[in-house]
């Protein structure tokens, strides 16, 4: 089983800058894809930003070059830097884990997600 911890979120200013944090762990052999999700009130999960096995990434059309994705090489260990935050930013972060477990299983887990809140 895997387990999926995000970190990070608060209130921020309009303008400001936020750094999410989130971790796996428990029974990985390797990770295919890890990504970042949003999800507002009333609103649709949405994708933020994305790597996959190549170190290759992703963003949302909202992201507009504000935020980065990166990832430590064992693939564990995800961040999200969030700059030039916005109201429309406010939402509920969560990461996301897709990979191999021992035995060839393949693995799908999300964390509990962290609040941002983006006001003035």
């Amino acid at each position: 089983q895997v387990q999926v911890v995000e970190s990070g979120g608060g209130l921020v200013h309009p303008g400001g800058s936020l750094r999410l944090s989130c971790e796996a762990t428990g029974d990985i052999s390797g990770i295919h894809h890890t990504g970042w999700y949003r999800q507002a009130p009333g609103k649709q999960r949405e994708v933020v930003a994305g790597i996959n096995g190549a170190h290759s990434t992703t963003y949302g059309d909202f992201v507009q070059d504000r935020f980065g994705i990166s990832r430590d090489n064992s693939g564990t260990t995800m961040y999200l830097f969030m700059n030039n935050l916005k109201h429309d930013d406010t939402a509920r972060y969560y990461c996301n884990y897709r990979g191999l477990s021992s035995g060839l299983r393949n693995f799908d887990a999300w964390g509990q997600g962290t609040q941002v809140t983006v006001s003035s």
